[in-house]
């Protein structure tokens, strides 16, 4: 049965399973009271307008409409004149459309809206800066994983080349990566027909429901927006997401891998939707367990088979299995062992070398070259799911393994000023991590260092970290997109140098979204103060003005408390969660208390950052650094 276009609400992504063939293509598969011949159907592509009856409509408003079809129900951006009308479409749909201080926020804002609801999100902007300003955080949505649509104008034909306001054109951007398909944008295109949109949407669908992330940017011309669709069948696809199986010969290859001795797992962000099937297997196996930083809480970290986090604000006790006892070879799941992971460290690499899975059939053997590595492409869940099946139970229990220490707090001194780090974390962990079930992210610099290394997660999706792309700012707006998804509480940990850059606390307050940010303000910019001075380099100024980021939030209408005494945490912790507003903490830290990331500093030295004097060369710190 056809539908009218204007009228339909049934979603484009359905539940309506994939078909692997032999050849490992895939076909689409239509529900049966909407199968017809293809000759009438455009090879299985039912028309999603009805010539005769349906109003005609904007290029505009059939980009809305098919929107939501996709499944977006938020879209994040910063309005301009050359996109009014793309503009006004997304708010008179059943879209959420937020107006951001600035289009890098709205980007991270997006992408952590996706992981938060696992729904794709859309940012808008307008012509000239507003795409550009977007650039880093759709950057950041591409490394992270994120399905996000980038809807931009840009200057329509005839105006191109006579210096239109903020033209955007050939004459002015470079067309490659931009507004191409690259490393920035998986599917991107400039529309100049209404007569393109059947099989832009199509593609859009199609990309949708595959697994892994998924960055597209639509470029609108501000003319076109306003011409009208007629007499254009847009297609309504009955897809639904499909798993990318493994093989069963490289399955029975990795079991037989896994089965010859004693194997560890290695957990990155990529197995995030796998948890309960990863316990089972660690389980079932006595398997050894730790985890990349995004990868925190994917296994319990309280788990007596979890033995650490590796790589930037990493646990020593890793290395320590690692060396007394090491694994014959080790299963990774979904991460992409980069610097941030595991520094490429030598240590980390068992003598059988690993058995590597991900969607990404790129991703196995990059990382570490010379190892042996059996590279599987395969989702991790189901992956996983198999290996439940195949593999043998252990035939004793698993041996003592050892645990991520931490150094017991010493007691406050005379006078608890300034804040130490490790006494902040302490009271996260306990009113955050253990009193409530809000998303935690953290910042990149020394803030990602401190809660990667001191914070304890039982549960996956509650730990955010960006590691590829660390973008100051990331958090900081990102804790927006992450609030409003999942609809409760998100806390971004964060420095000052990075709520200097880019905040959105007013864009918050304007929506009530409930964010909390919590400020370790100490005056710097803290890892590249710390940095250089490891390393043997002077010289260099990292310091900051002092902020009352306290009163800058209260200017701007949200709640605010400056903690400079470790007895006053707790208390604005508590009074934080409580609230139903927007809330930040300025909290006045030691800036001298040593972060642990050493062994970022030892990764710089090996890369050949080395020191500016020969009498005081770089010191090698050992990983991690405490």
């Amino acid at each position: 049965m056809s539908q009218n276009y204007t009228g339909s609400n049934s979603p484009l992504i359905t539940t309506e399973p994939y078909k692997e063939l032999p050849e490992n293509r895939y076909v689409e598969s239509v529900s049966d009271s909407r199968k017809v011949d293809e000759s009438e159907n455009n090879g299985g592509i039912q028309p999603f307008l009805n010539d005769q009856t349906t109003p005609t409509l904007s290029v505009a408003d059939a980009i809305a409409q098919m929107l939501e079809n996709l499944g977006v129900s938020y879209a994040f951006g910063v309005a301009g004149g050359a996109m009014a009308s793309l503009w006004g479409a997304l708010s008179n749909s059943s879209i959420e459309v937020l107006n951001f201080r600035h289009e890098a926020g709205a980007a991270f804002a997006a992408t952590e809206a996706y992981f938060a609801n696992n729904r794709p999100t859309v940012v808008f902007t307008t012509a000239g800066p507003g795409i550009t300003n977007a650039i880093t955080g759709l950057f950041a949505a591409r490394g992270e994983g994120a399905k996000v649509i980038l809807l931009s104008a840009c200057t329509s034909a005839p105006q191109r080349g006579r210096w239109a306001i903020q033209e955007t054109s050939t004459y002015t951007l470079p067309s490659g990566g931009i507004f191409t398909s690259g490393a920035l944008f998986n599917y991107a295109i400039t529309i100049e027909s209404a007569a393109q949109l059947p099989q832009i949407f199509r593609k859009l669908a199609l990309a949708l429901a595959q697994p892994g992330g998924f960055v597209a940017h639509l470029s609108i011309p501000t003319a076109v927006q306003t011409s009208l669709v007629e007499d254009i069948a847009l297609p309504q696809l009955d897809v639904s997401p499909f798993p990318m199986t493994a093989s069963k010969e490289a399955i029975a290859k990795s079991v037989e891998l896994l089965s010859s001795g004693p194997f560890a797992i290695w957990v990155g962000f990529g197995a995030h939707d796998a948890a309960d099937e990863i316990r089972q297997l660690a389980e079932k196996t006595g398997a050894a367990v730790i985890c990349s930083p995004r990868g925190k809480g994917i296994f319990p970290e309280d788990h007596p088979q979890f033995v650490g986090v590796t790589g930037l604000g990493g646990h020593a006790s890793v290395l320590t299995y690692m060396e007394e006892q090491p694994p014959l070879r080790t299963l990774v799941l979904g991460t992409r062992l980069g610097e941030p992971t595991s520094f490429w460290s030598p240590a980390l690499v068992p003598k059988g070398g690993f058995v590597h899975v991900d969607i990404d059939p790129e991703v196995p053997g990059v990382a570490y070259p010379h190892v042996e590595t059996f590279g599987v492409r395969s989702d991790i869940k189901a992956f996983v799911k198999e290996l439940l099946q195949q593999l043998p139970d252990a035939p004793h229990s698993p041996m003592s393994l050892p645990r991520p220490e931490h150094k017991a707090i010493e007691p406050a001194p005379d006078v608890d000023y300034p804040v130490r780090p490790e006494v902040l974390m302490a009271a996260i962990q306990k009113i955050i991590v253990e009193g409530s079930d809000a998303i935690v992210m953290a910042e990149c610099g020394n803030s990602f260092t401190w809660s990667t290394h001191l914070l304890q997660f039982a549960e996956a999706n509650r730990y955010r970290v960006s590691t590829g792309v660390g973008a100051m700012g990331h958090a900081v707006t990102g804790v927006l997109g992450a609030a409003l998804a999942n609809n409760s509480k998100a806390v971004g940990i964060v420095g000052d140098g990075a709520m200097l850059m880019n905040n959105e606390i007013s864009t918050a307050v304007k929506y009530k979204i409930p964010a909390i940010w919590i400020v370790l303000n100490d005056a710097r910019y803290n890892m590249c103060h710390q940095g250089m001075k490891i390393l043997g380099l002077k010289g260099a100024d990292a310091t900051l003005p002092p902020t009352n980021f306290a009163m800058i939030a209260r200017g701007m209408g949200a709640e605010a408390i400056v903690v400079v005494r470790e007895s006053d945490i707790e208390p604005a912790l508590e009074q934080a969660i409580a609230s139903n507003v927007p809330f930040l903490i300025d909290v006045v830290i030691d800036a001298d208390r040593p972060a642990p990331s050493g062994g970022r500093n030892k990764s710089l030295a090996a890369q050949g950052v080395k020191s500016s004097s020969a009498k005081n060369p770089a010191k090698q710190v050992s990983f991690p650094m405490i």
